[in-house]
């Protein structure tokens, strides 16, 4: 009796280590081999069991959901490390270009300084001054301009009247010494038959 449970005991346990051995030597899931991590952990917590608060799972499961985790953490390291010398690159290359817009811009303030100043005498002078000087001055001669012209209009026209007036004055003047002349030599001879009467009297 106690020979024949013996016996019942190994043969259970030698179809659980067969049988087990057939399991384990059973292929990887699809799953394990094309799935993510986290579908690969899905499959393994709904295809095992608990028993005592101990998960059981198959040892080529086990290593094969390892070597799967630790490949994507490399993975993972290696996208990291990517990602931050490409952020360093990145980095370098927007320092670059700042400086560069910085140089750019300097060039351009002196380009529009350039382009709104003018040397006059080895003075620089924005142009808008330089404009308003300009107008300031040619406003000053037109009106000196317009004041000389009047001036010398009204001179002209004094000069021209003073004239005429003197032209005026001498014909009357000449006609006065000629009606002065005839008259003295009228009375002259006036004078002078008088005093031949006077004698041809005595």
């Amino acid at each position: 009796m106690i020979r024949s449970r013996a016996t019942s005991v190994i043969s259970i346990l030698l179809i659980m280590v067969f049988s087990g051995k057939a399991f384990c030597q059973t292929a990887i899931p699809d799953i394990l081999e094309k799935g993510t991590i986290t579908e690969q952990m899905k499959y393994l917590e709904e295809k095992t069991r608990i028993y005592e608060d101990y998960r059981a799972i198959r040892e080529d499961m086990f290593q094969k959901i390892k070597n799967n985790s630790i490949d994507t953490i490399n993975g993972a390291k290696n996208r990291i490390n990517g990602l931050v010398l490409l952020t360093s690159n990145l980095n370098v290359r927007i320092d670059s270009l700042n400086s560069s817009l910085s140089g750019t811009k300097a060039d351009l303030d002196e380009i529009t300084r350039s382009k709104n100043s003018i040397k006059v005498i080895g003075i620089e002078i924005n142009k808008t001054a330089y404009n308003t000087i300009m107008w300031i001055i040619v406003g000053a001669l037109v009106l000196l301009l317009v004041t000389g012209f009047l001036a010398f209009k009204r001179n002209f026209n004094i000069t021209r009247n003073t004239k005429k007036e003197l032209d005026d004055l001498r014909t009357e003047f000449e006609a006065y010494r000629q009606k002065t002349r005839l008259e003295r030599e009228k009375m002259s001879m006036e004078h002078f038959n008088e005093l031949k009467r006077l004698k041809g009297i005595k």
